[in-house]
């Protein structure tokens, strides 16, 4: 069996957004009862990660790191069509990844305790983001 849904969300710029909670509304209304919940975002600006949902001092930290391995405006960068943040954003995502995977039963999703589902806006001003939602089972 198989469902697909569809998430938008509206960033306001560079930063992680959580949407554990999103993921976990369609798992409990699903008729798929045991399987793998695949996330998947339709864009190569931003990304997704599971990480540290307790303490946002690991989302500022991750940010700080991102910046260093993919700075903005780097002089090597040859596209930089939508600005300074262009390419580093597109770098950026193929650190987190474009999608993620979570086991899921009886309308749960089988994360850790410490775990949540970001969003991660690699762009420095707001976008529209499209995610799908798989359910196999």
């Amino acid at each position: 069996m198989a469902e697909q849904h569809h998430l938008a969300f509206n960033t306001h710029g560079r930063g992680a957004v959580e949407i554990t909670d999103d993921i976990a509304a369609i798992v409990r209304s699903a008729t798929v009862k045991i399987g793998i919940a695949h996330v998947f975002v339709c864009h190569t600006s931003c990304g997704l990660a599971i990480t540290e949902n307790a303490d946002a001092s690991v989302r500022r930290d991750l940010e700080m790191l991102m910046q260093r391995w993919a700075p903005d405006g780097d002089a090597a960068y040859r596209h930089d069509m939508e600005g300074d943040d262009d390419m580093a954003a597109h770098a950026r995502s193929l650190l987190t990844g474009t999608s993620v995977s979570v086991p899921f039963a009886d309308g749960k999703l089988q994360i850790g305790t410490w775990q949540g589902i970001y969003l991660f806006e690699h762009r420095t001003h707001g976008h529209h983001r499209d995610i799908v939602v798989t359910l196999l089972g």
